[in-house]
């Protein structure tokens, strides 16, 4: 194995465990003394521990055996390896790690309920960032986002975890207003998995229509050393040519570039926009 493959490896170790414990903390410190309905084959899984005390992550991997068998054709021997390495580690830092975790006494339910969106949707994030999954619902969600790529995985995850929110609610909740916190902890777990892993490859890019790009872009080299790309467009209005330079760049490095800019050319349009993902020289590397 080289040297890169091993780097890769450990990551994904590292990974699966904070994942691991961020699940487990949110389950078991928070989520099963409210008795809150949740998502995914742990929330199934849930049921069982709530009425026998059985572990979380054990009862979720049995609930996988079927799953695996019928995703298999669909996500392939390489992914459901992966898979088997996450649930593995993240079981035992579910089961064995995370309760003996300090209790937090919030007192606050819906604080509760918020603590325990933000912590499984960052464990549910850091493992769907080194393409793997946690198993169970997630090998629905992955042959759904595989046949829908247009779909943000966040979406996907509220929608499929909605019938499970449902069932908890009937096996042990027993309330409307447990109903109720199940959904928010889904909505913000989404959310918390969406904003992860787009902000974890986000960046910010700017154009700026002058007629000084060369000499703007030569500032913005020595200002943050990034690079640019000038090209030519021509007005909608009056038909003038004019130069157009985009940078991208990060965020705390915008302030820099719109700066030299209005500083070379006061009488530049300058457009600053969000990228949600910056790939490239100087930036993340895309892997296939």
């Amino acid at each position: 194995m080289s040297s890169e493959k091993r780097k890769e490896l450990l990551i994904d170790i590292l990974m699966d465990a904070l994942s691991g414990l961020c699940i487990g903390i949110a389950y078991y410190n928070f989520a099963a003394d409210a008795k809150f309905p949740l998502t995914g084959l742990s929330g199934i899984a849930m049921i069982f521990y709530q009425y026998w005390g059985w572990k979380i992550g054990i009862v979720t991997i049995i609930l996988n055996i079927p799953l695996i068998f019928a995703a298999y054709k669909v996500l392939g021997r390489k992914f459901l390896l992966r898979t088997f390495k996450t649930m593995a580690i993240g079981t035992v830092m579910m089961d064995f790690v995370a309760p003996f975790v300090p209790r937090i006494n919030i007192g606050n339910i819906l604080l509760n309920a918020i603590v325990v969106g933000v912590f499984t949707g960052l464990g549910y994030a850091l493992v769907y960032m080194r393409n793997s999954s946690t198993g169970g619902a997630d090998f629905v969600m992955m042959i759904i986002k595989a046949k829908h790529p247009h779909m943000s995985l966040g979406r996907i995850f509220f929608i499929v975890d909605a019938v499970i929110i449902i069932v908890d609610t009937l096996a042990y909740a027993h309330s409307f207003e447990a109903l109720c916190y199940g959904f928010i902890i889904s909505y913000i777990g989404s959310m918390v998995v969406d904003k992860v892993m787009i902000s974890a490859d986000s960046g910010m890019m700017c154009m700026i229509v002058t007629n000084k790009a060369e000499a703007i872009a030569d500032a913005i080299d020595k200002a943050v050393e990034r690079g640019t790309t000038i090209f030519t467009a021509k007005g909608g209005y009056k038909g003038d040519e004019r130069q157009v330079l985009m940078c991208a760049c990060s965020d705390k490095q915008m302030y820099q570039v719109n700066r030299v800019a209005k500083k070379i050319d006061v009488d530049a349009f300058i457009v600053i926009m969000e990228s949600k993902a910056v790939y490239g020289e100087g930036f993340k590397r895309f892997k296939p």
